[in-house]
């Protein structure tokens, strides 16, 4: 009868974070999970907002402007400002919690998104929003 010798912790212990440094590896080559928009529309006379989070922007910009969405943005055509991408949804619903107290963003989208419709050229494109609300200047 023979024996096996006890495996010492140390190799359970590396094995372990190996596998937790793989993982970590794929989640960051993987696609977004979730994302944070902004929502603008021009309805009644006012400019208005709106800040969500979803997995998908264009469908959940679909339900809005279907009337399906959330109760607050019925009966008003939405148009999409701004998207961020995060890893996991409880970062998103952070950033979506910070945002929707974040008045001065998103009137400064607002502003660009009025100053864009004001404009004499017509065919001029929406304001370009890089990550985490900065807008980027455009040429021309």
């Amino acid at each position: 009868m023979t024996i096996a010798a006890p495996r010492s912790p140390k190799t359970r212990t590396t094995k372990a974070k190996s596998r937790a440094a793989k993982a970590k590896k794929r989640a960051a080559k993987s696609k977004p999970a979730a994302f944070v928009y902004v929502l603008g529309s021009f309805h009644k006379g006012r400019y208005i907002s709106y800040v969500g989070w979803t997995n998908d922007v264009t469908q959940r910009l679909a339900k809005h402007n279907n009337g399906t969405g959330a109760r607050s943005t019925r009966g008003r055509a939405w148009t999409l400002l701004h998207t961020e991408p995060f890893q996991t949804r409880n970062e998103a619903m952070s950033r979506e919690w910070h945002l929707k107290r974040d008045r001065a963003f998103r009137k400064k989208l607002m502003d660009a998104v009025r100053a864009a419709s004001r404009g004499a050229d017509v065919s001029s494109p929406l304001p370009v929003v890089t990550g985490r609300g900065r807008i980027a200047k455009q040429s021309g």
